[in-house]
């Protein structure tokens, strides 16, 4: 499994989330998550974080910006979800 690099793309993307205010600024973490995902092209971004992550609530903001920015959002979802389990 390729380890996917923290680019200057990456980076702008999370700097993006946060001052749209998507996230909190203490969920820099999981907003340089959503921005690796999607800057590198990922289908899927699994967790078990269904605070800032996995959360319905906030998944069309974050979709909305990564668009914005000329990323496909990744689908966010837990491990379960995405086996149907």
């Amino acid at each position: 499994m390729p380890l996917l690099a923290v680019t200057d793309e990456v980076i702008s993307l999370t700097e993006t989330i946060l001052r749209a205010k998507v996230l909190p600024k203490k969920a820099a973490r999981d907003a340089a998550h959503i921005a690796t995902a999607a800057v590198h092209g990922m289908n899927f971004l699994l967790t078990w974080n269904c605070v800032h992550l996995a959360n319905a609530e906030i998944f069309e903001d974050v979709e909305t910006v990564c668009r914005f920015e000329g990323h496909r959002c990744p689908v966010i979802c837990t491990p379960e979800e995405l086996l149907g389990a």
